[in-house]
């Protein structure tokens, strides 16, 4: 048990070092503009284009199993407009950016662990050092920069249509009216309920683009190796971003 401790121990620490060690070659990096800004275009399409499908489709199903669920809590306690209150503030607040975060990280996470993994793997990136190309501001600086650019985006997106799936569930299936609707919206409404989500999104989408790039990056053990990075950064993105969503929690709110 002990020895079990101390190996644990150990991998923690090494990992905190290359973390901190990889953060610091990210900020070294921003400096070289000519290489990733011209790649940060493409990395904007596959991290958030290509990810709206799978967000949209969550924040619909959300945003009507909220608004059936909180009619059949709030029967015959509090007014029914009371819908639109829960409604948006749990998706604004709370289930719009987390549930986005934690499933791009599947998708977002494990493609770019994967990506830059087998370019490791494959000796790739050792050919773009031989090259004189700096890795990190080619393949890890334009992805970064995609995450905190789409994921607000993506989220915003999100909000939408998760309301928007409360408000049809609640005049379809709830007789609730539309003026109802919007005025339990409206009722403790604060416009910093909209930028919160937004500032939430921005650092989840730093968190996994660079967590998948850091594991891909030092990838080690050939195909194998891949799949291990790739499932070590969903795991590790989505437990810092349920940390940062309650220390968010703490600091803004």
């Amino acid at each position: 048990m002990l020895a079990w401790i101390g190996r644990q121990a150990t991998s923690l620490v090494a990992l905190v070092g290359r973390a901190a060690q990889f953060i610091w070659s990210i900020l070294a990096a921003i400096g070289d503009v000519r290489t990733w800004v011209p790649l940060t275009a493409v990395q904007v399409r596959r991290v958030g284009v290509d990810s709206i499908p799978v967000a949209v489709f969550i924040a619909l199903f959300t945003g009507i199993v909220l608004a059936l669920q909180s009619s059949y809590t709030f029967t015959g306690i509090v007014p029914l407009y009371f819908v639109g209150v829960l409604v948006g503030k749990s998706i604004m607040l709370e289930l719009g950016p987390v549930l986005t975060g934690l499933v791009l990280a599947g998708r977002v996470g494990a493609n770019i662990a994967a990506e830059i993994g087998t370019m490791r793997v494959t000796e790739q990136i050792d050919a773009l050092e031989m090259m004189a190309w700096n890795p990190v501001s080619y393949l890890v600086v334009p992805r970064v920069a995609a995450g905190i650019l789409a994921f607000p985006i993506i989220v915003a997106l999100a909000l939408v249509a998760g309301i928007g799936a409360g408000w049809l569930t609640s005049i379809s299936l709830l007789d609730l009216s539309t003026q109802e609707f919007v005025r339990g919206l409206r009722m403790f409404y604060e416009p910093f309920d909209l930028s919160y989500p937004l500032i939430k999104a921005a650092s989840f989408g730093a968190i996994v683009a660079a967590v998948g790039a850091l594991h891909g990056y030092h990838t080690r053990g050939g195909a194998a190796g891949v799949g291990r990075a790739a499932t070590r950064a969903v795991v590790m993105s989505c437990m810092l971003i349920l940390v940062f969503d309650a220390l968010w929690a703490v600091i803004l709110l």
